[in-house]
């Protein structure tokens, strides 16, 4: 007997995943979820994981090359930022192919240059424009009480407007991250645009904040333990984290009756 997977969507073949064929009626806002399920989309991921081990390493491999190999360049860091949403979107394909039966495949990787390009582009154009807003803000705040220390002549002061510029750069990029954190599945699976995508992103994941308190809590840890023998353990750890996406993004936003 088949063991029921509460993450597996119904079987539909991976290509008509772009069109939401298999995946399930959208949520909208995305829906409220018991706490425990935090740790239950980790769980989610790492069986995911554990189906294609290799290929989710060689798939993690190459990405890091990728990113090595744009950070060379004055304008990389620009490409990994539009790209994100890009590989993330493949990476969903992926996981849903996995949850399908299917085998996960590299080109999975690449699957996002196919379904939604031009979409999953303007989500990254949109989360570099917000994050520099963020640094930008933060920069003028961080600039004023540098200012007003120094016509005060407090050291202490400026060491008290360094603090804050990082405690107003942290508190702005949360809710950058819950925006972002289901986007591109949204955007591959469902068609959204992007602003829809971010803004339904953000509702899911407000509705869900302790879930999410308790699996940042387990990542933490789970990331302490990986680093011990080498950092060898995030070879494991960061597949199982975009399947653990995968698996969060299902229970809260699709309807799976």
């Amino acid at each position: 007997m088949q063991e029921n997977n509460p993450y597996a969507a119904p079987a539909a073949p991976v290509d008509d995943v772009g069109n939401a064929a298999g995946i399930g009626d959208l949520i909208e806002g995305g829906r409220a979820v018991p706490a425990a399920n935090g740790w239950q989309w980790i769980g989610g991921g790492f069986a995911l994981f554990k189906r294609n081990p290799g290929i989710w390493i060689l798939i993690l491999i190459i990405l890091f090359a990728i990113i090595g190999l744009l950070s060379q360049f004055w304008l990389g860091q620009l490409a990994i930022n539009l790209l994100y949403p890009v590989f993330a979107g493949g990476l969903m394909l992926g996981c849903h192919a996995q949850a399908n039966g299917e085998p996960l495949e590299v080109e999975h990787l690449f699957a996002g240059f196919r379904e939604r390009l031009g979409p999953l582009v303007l989500l990254g154009v949109l989360y570099m424009a917000v994050t520099f807003g963020v640094v930008l803000v933060a920069s003028l705040v961080f600039g004023v009480s540098l200012l007003a220390s120094g016509l005060a002549g407090a050291t202490a002061m400026a060491g008290l407007s360094m603090l804050l510029f990082v405690l107003v750069v942290m508190a702005l990029l949360v809710p950058i991250g819950m925006a972002i954190w289901f986007a591109p599945a949204l955007v591959v699976f469902h068609g959204l645009q992007p602003l829809d995508a971010m803004k339904q992103s953000f509702q899911g994941s407000l509705k869900n904040i302790v879930p999410f308190l308790i699996y940042g809590i387990i990542v933490l840890g789970l990331g302490v333990v990986a680093s011990i023998p080498l950092f060898l353990g995030w070879l494991v750890l960061v597949p199982t984290l975009f399947a653990s996406l995968y698996c969060s993004y299902r229970d809260i936003f699709v309807n799976q009756a």
